[in-house]
């Protein structure tokens, strides 16, 4: 009777520390998967990568969160979603082509890219601010190629 008592609790115990186990894993912050930018290069093609890849969750990890960026990237958004699946997936698979990075000084750059699949030309301007590197994605808006 004992060791049917003591198996039944530790079947409970084991099933509290699944279930306990599984509920951390599911409540887990999806940003600390994302590594902070250790220089502009890294912020911008992370941002980049993230906007192509349609994951606008880790663009805004590397985006400066102020409200025009934050519309800017609504925006982008938007767009990505209308496309049809075949256009969404040759963005996904797309290749990063980085043509210039103009450092500008030593808390700003400029990177000027395109993806192989449209091929449009594009920039995006990288800061440092309270020691991260962002993007400030309105910089693309105000100046369009």
């Amino acid at each position: 009777m004992l060791d049917c008592i003591f198996n039944q609790r530790t079947i409970s115990m084991q099933r509290i520390f699944l279930f306990s186990f599984l509920l951390v894993i599911a409540c887990k912050n999806k940003e600390t998967e994302y590594v902070r930018a250790e220089n502009a290069f890294d912020a911008g093609r992370e941002f980049i990568d993230g906007t192509l890849k349609g994951d606008f969750k880790k663009a805004a990890f590397y985006m400066l969160p102020d409200s025009s960026n934050l519309v800017f990237l609504n925006l982008l958004e938007k767009d990505f979603r209308l496309k049809d699946k075949e256009a969404r997936q040759q963005f996904r698979t797309a290749s990063i082509n980085i043509q210039q990075v103009e450092d500008l000084d030593s808390v700003t750059s400029i990177i000027h890219y395109n993806n192989s699949y449209d091929k449009i030309k594009q920039a995006v301007k990288v800061v440092k601010q309270n020691n991260f590197w962002l993007v400030d994605y309105k910089y693309s808006y105000q100046n369009k190629n």
